[in-house]
């Protein structure tokens, strides 16, 4: 057992429901956050672990859910926020035939609304502590070698382009900032053929992010702990 706390958003299923798993594993405390009220995979962990994983509901899209969640863990403080919550669109469509309604949704959720949630809930982190995204290798620009996923793409590097921005503005802070690059994961979003299992792919996630802890500032990296190129 540790005295360590997480503060998870998005871990209802896939890469955050294996992050919040592997955390519990490792005698943290879980605070992790659903989209709806309906009961989830990690409703059946919280039971697993009681009184170590705590669920809240937020859609990060919605401003004032997360200034609510803010006002319930109001006092609380966190080792580490990460923000796992994300979407894609559903076709690999040039962008130029993508509806605006669709590019605005895939943006918003991935991009804007991942920013809201650390500019609102980063006074919950210690002060040495972790802030981290679940970013992706398709937002890089120098990777960008076959022009697919425009969308998905465009949304990751807005993203890591926020993140920087937000670096930039507390440069003088010991936290570490981490944007995770997973990788390609057999997950819901990420699909079947995907070459890479979530059990083989979230125990390096999880070990790279922690071993982050103490290095103030910015880093785009993989599950391996190498640096990808913006």
């Amino acid at each position: 057992m540790t005295n360590k706390h997480l503060l998870l958003i998005g871990a209802s299923r896939g890469l955050g429901l294996a992050m919040a798993a592997e955390f519990l594993k490792k005698g943290w405390t879980v605070v992790g956050t659903v989209r709806g009220s309906a009961r989830t995979r990690l409703h059946d962990l919280a039971d697993e672990y009681a009184g170590r994983l705590e669920i809240e509901v937020l859609d990060i899209a919605e401003p004032d859910q997360i200034a609510a969640l803010h006002a319930r863990l109001s006092g609380r403080r966190f080792d580490i926020l990460f923000v796992n919550a994300g979407t894609a669109n559903a076709n690999d469509d040039p962008i130029a035939k993508v509806s605006t309604e669709e590019y605005a949704r895939v943006m918003v959720t991935n991009a804007l609304s991942p920013m809201r949630v650390i500019e609102s809930l980063q006074n919950l982190v210690s002060s040495n502590g972790i802030i981290g995204i679940m970013s992706s290798g398709q937002g890089s620009i120098s990777n960008n070698t076959n022009g697919r996923h425009d969308v998905y793409r465009g949304t990751k590097a807005a993203l890591n382009m926020h993140m920087r921005s937000y670096a930039a503005r507390h440069a003088d802070e010991p936290r570490a900032l981490v944007l995770m690059a997973p990788g390609w994961i057999r997950t819901d979003l990420g699909g079947p053929n995907a070459p890479v299992s979530v059990e083989d792919a979230i125990p390096k996630v999880v070990s790279v992010l922690l071993a982050q802890q103490g290095k103030p500032g910015l880093q785009y990296i993989d599950r391996d702990g190498r640096t990808v190129p913006w």
